[in-house]
């Protein structure tokens, strides 16, 4: 077995174990919930430790297995720039989640079960090299979130839980459509990732526009982007706050790393007629998003819609790597890297303020801004920590979100001057997080603030470990942008062919 594919089923096997086991008690099962995602981490570091650039076309620590032959499918895993980042990522995730459920106590074997199912899926979808692998990764991540939210949720979760559940599905089964077009349109027929994206099956054309534009719903609705977002909301919303903070963090950029990874190595030529619309979808994803945000009085609603808008970075992003023209190229790869590097910044200072967010539901059952206020006098350690996530995703300098962002930003306008409109997202960004630190945190301690319990160790080790990598990446980005780079001027260099 490779480490890969022990990386992918170590949490998956400790998942059957805790499911079959019914003595298992609360616990145990919370430090058994714990231990793998902490091993899971240090196997990360130990394959990035070990990690070299792979040449173009090729895969660092790849195995392949034969799976169904007929077919030609295959167990086919390995990393590169684009993903090794995000399985890194993956675990981080859930390794703040399992510290911040160690004071769960609603069926906690149960809920570690179900998490670690749902690592195990979620990294098996980063690290597929074979499009039927992936799409049976990526379903099943739809299944165990329907579950979470089901079952661990508040408020109208059942509803949500099913209306997350009918649009990703759909959309997984328009993925699966794309797919089905690629394999048929390759010669010899396959579903291999590798394969697929240095030899292109289909080269413009209706039928390379249709298998574009199934592909193309898939991801942006598992994005989300405007229009097809309007699951995101009440999902956050009624999610637990370990749940919200591995959809955001996690789920989510099963979408963006769609169109890297298959959207835009294999179809470079209808990638290249659809850039324009992408990049309005990018463009008005991010105003959207903002906008609507800034209107919210519930919390979770608004950190939600504010996923709308840094998603809308990543879109833009991509969709000006098809923009192509020889002037343009490095402008380009500077965009696309942007777009990676927001998708691990995203997903660390969204996930740490769901998880904050989070411990405001649980203290008083209310998301309400306008009950709280002063929130600062009886808990500081949480309206620091708060407030430090709220400068990080605003993209203040010296966080990861302001690498990501003036990667993305100094790309894109260099390219397309016109998409300097999307700047105007980061303004409304900064007014609504203000606005919510201001109203929630300072004046005359009332309403719900009263009494309310500061961070436990837990919540603070879980929100506040990721806030710290997040610092780390905005002063030291080096080491995560090196990986990245190489992987950018690949996907460049294929879209442009």
């Amino acid at each position: 077995m490779s480490v890969l594919s022990l990386i992918v089923f170590l949490p998956l096997l400790v998942a059957a174990a805790l499911a079959a086991v019914p003595a298992v008690g609360d616990r145990a099962a919370r430090w058994v919930f714990l231990a793998p995602t902490l091993v899971e981490v240090v196997l990360v570091g130990v394959v990035w430790a070990g990690y070299d650039t792979p040449a173009p076309g090729e895969l660092a620590y790849e195995q392949q297995v034969p799976w169904i032959p007929g077919v030609g499918t295959s167990y086919h895993v390995g990393v590169d720039g684009l993903s090794l980042p995000l399985v890194a990522m993956t675990t981080v995730i859930f390794a703040a989640a399992a510290v911040y459920a160690l004071r769960e106590r609603d069926r906690p074997r149960l809920q570690a079960a179900l998490f670690l199912f749902l690592e195990g899926v979620s990294l098996g979808v980063f690290v597929s090299a074979d499009l039927i692998i992936f799409f049976v990764f990526f379903d099943l991540s739809i299944v165990a979130m329907y579950f979470c939210i089901a079952g661990w949720g508040h408020g109208d979760r059942a509803r949500s839980a099913l209306k997350f559940f009918l649009y990703t599905f759909l959309g997984s089964l328009s993925l699966l459509a794309g797919f089905i077009g690629l394999y048929v349109a390759a010669d010899p027929h396959t579903f291999d990732m590798v394969e697929l994206a240095q030899h292109p099956a289909l080269a413009g054309g209706t039928a390379g526009g249709l298998v574009l534009a199934a592909i193309v719903l898939g991801l942006a609705v598992k994005t989300p982007t405007f229009p097809v977002h309007t699951w995101l909301p009440p999902a956050h919303t009624d999610a637990p706050a370990i749940g919200s903070a591995v959809l955001a963090g996690v789920l989510l950029k099963m979408g963006t790393y769609g169109f890297v990874r298959i959207a835009m190595p294999m179809l470079p030529d209808d990638w290249r007629a659809w850039a324009p619309v992408i990049i309005v979808i990018g463009v008005v994803s991010v105003l959207y998003g903002a906008l609507v945000a800034l209107a919210q009085r519930n919390l979770k609603r608004m950190i939600a819609y504010t996923s709308v808008n840094h998603m809308g970075y990543i879109v833009l992003a991509v969709g000006i790597a098809g923009v192509v023209s020889t002037s343009t190229r490095q402008a380009r790869e500077v965009a696309v890297t942007g777009a990676v590097t927001q998708m691990v910044s995203h997903a660390l200072i969204t996930g740490a303020l769901f998880l904050l967010a989070g411990v405001m539901g649980e203290r008083t059952g209310s998301y309400d801004m306008d009950e709280y206020g002063g929130l600062a006098g009886p808990a500081p350690r949480y309206a620091g920590l708060f407030a430090v996530a709220a400068f990080a995703s605003l993209g203040l300098p010296a966080f990861s979100g302001f690498i990501a962002e003036f990667q993305i930003f100094t790309g894109s306008i260099a390219v397309a001057p016109v998409t300097a409109v999307a700047l105007l997202g980061i303004l409304l960004t900064a007014g609504l997080f203000l606005r919510a630190v201001q109203r929630v945190f300072t004046g005359e301690t009332r309403g719900r603030s009263v009494g309310f319990g500061d961070l436990r160790p837990s919540e603070l080790w879980a929100a506040g470990s990721l806030m710290a990598l997040a610092l780390l990446i905005g002063v030291l980005p080096g080491p995560l942008l090196d990986v990245i780079e190489p992987a950018s001027r690949t996907v460049v260099s294929l879209v442009a062919r």
